[in-house]
């Protein structure tokens, strides 16, 4: 369990919603860059997050990461990588970039939330959706967010599913949604 006590009552461990957007948590530490009622720390995460480092048990972003440009991904993985403590679990919800390309090659127009009376033909589809109206930066597949968080310096990657976590934190996957469209990964920062 999640910060379990000695008397068996559940301690909250201290947890980041990077990227919450307008749906701050209760119960997170929720940070973005607007400032809204619930969001704790507002700030871009380019220029640091104003907290101390090791800060978190985990932290989850969920289709935030996709908005930063892929040259300043780097510098903000290792910076969620900073406030995390050692041993720590960072889980990602991405855009899914091959599970679009898959469903495009099936031509399953299911698959996408693009209406027909915004775009009809399947590559638009494709288009407009995983770069959400122009709002993703970086595009993601399992293999690139890997490596990227390796180069980040976190280990132990792996693919989750949907409100599955193989992290020991149960907690970790209460922020899950879209799960269609969805690539859910964690991966944990060394211990020392």
């Amino acid at each position: 369990m999640d910060g379990e006590q000695s008397d068996g009552r559940e301690e909250p461990l201290p947890r980041l919603n990077w990227g919450c957007g307008r749906r701050p948590a209760p119960g997170w530490v929720n940070s973005d860059r607007i400032t809204l009622p619930g969001v704790d720390v507002s700030c871009d995460i380019r220029h640091g997050l104003p907290l101390p480092t090791g800060a978190f048990a985990y932290a989850v972003s969920i289709h935030a990461l996709q908005e930063i440009p892929y040259l300043e991904v780097d510098p903000v993985l290792r910076e969620l990588g900073r406030v995390l403590r050692p041993g720590g679990v960072l889980r990602l919800g991405l855009p899914d970039l091959g599970r679009a390309i898959d469903a495009y090659v099936r031509g399953d127009r299911s698959y996408f939330l693009i209406r027909d009376d915004e775009v009809r033909s399947l590559g638009g589809k494709l288009s407009v959706q995983i770069t959400w109206y122009g709002a993703s930066r970086t595009l993601f597949t399992y293999d690139f967010a890997a490596e990227l968080l390796e180069r980040a310096g976190f280990v132990a990657v792996r693919r989750c599913a949907y409100r599955e976590t193989a992290s020991g934190h149960p907690g970790i996957v209460e922020l899950d949604d879209r799960p269609k469209e969805t690539l859910f990964v964690e991966a944990t920062k060394p211990e020392g």
